[in-house]
């Protein structure tokens, strides 16, 4: 008896992960997919799927959750397993399909949820965060990132992942923009001559902000 109820909530719990990964690729590619499409990908019967999800805004919420907290745990058990410096980039991915995910299920999530509801709430920021700090700490305390990093401030310098296309290469663009950010958090380091360069975005900018003063200043109200 003992056997059998392990092997039901072992089944159950296949049939819940697997009516989620199938409502997240279908949601991702169609806001509108049906239940009964999100059924058939999993790859279970109707029943079944309303059994575990008896609305789709219920489905729909689970999806996004979901993803959510598997980017916050990603960050403990990356950190196990890979250097800190290859532990960040595997997380940025992470991020970037979140990203996508969010973006992919945008339509759906304003549907699934009443007016005035709050999706990115403070709580999962501050989550998200606190995730990056700590991998942001473990490289800091290895030597490959500068110290006095902020992770508020290297979120919004990612900002630019929550604008990937899902339907694009957002991948190869999602390694490209971590490329350029990771330029901006890397140590200093020494010249032959001695003095400091640093490997930081300041010098791409400099020509920018330079520009930037001999532009004309519109006067308020103009």
């Amino acid at each position: 008896m003992v056997e059998q109820t392990e092997l039901k909530r072992s089944d159950a719990r296949r049939n819940r992960d697997a009516i989620l990964a199938a409502a997240l690729e279908a949601m991702t590619e169609a806001p509108d997919a049906s239940l009964n499409a999100i059924a058939k990908r999993a790859g279970v019967a109707n029943a079944t799927l309303y059994r575990h999800f008896p609305t789709r805004e219920e489905l729909v919420l689970t999806v996004y959750e979901h993803e959510v907290q598997r980017l916050i745990d990603a960050a403990d058990s990356l950190l196990r397993e890979q250097p800190p410096m290859d532990a960040l980039r595997s997380w940025v991915e992470g991020l970037a399909r979140y990203a996508v995910t969010k973006h992919g299920l945008a339509d759906a999530l304003r549907k699934a949820t009443t007016p005035g509801s709050d999706l990115a709430s403070t709580g999962t920021y501050v989550a998200i965060v606190a995730a990056l700090d700590r991998l942001l700490q473990a490289n800091i305390a290895a030597g490959t990132l500068r110290a006095g990093l902020d992770a508020d401030d290297v979120i919004l310098a990612l900002a630019g992942l929550w604008q990937l296309d899902p339907a694009s290469d957002w991948r190869a663009q999602a390694q490209r923009i971590y490329d350029i950010v990771l330029s901006g958090l890397q140590r200093s380091t020494s010249t032959r001559s001695g003095a400091v360069t640093s490997n930081s975005a300041t010098p791409v900018l400099a020509p920018l902000r330079a520009e930037s003063r001999r532009l004309p200043r519109s006067r308020p109200g103009s």
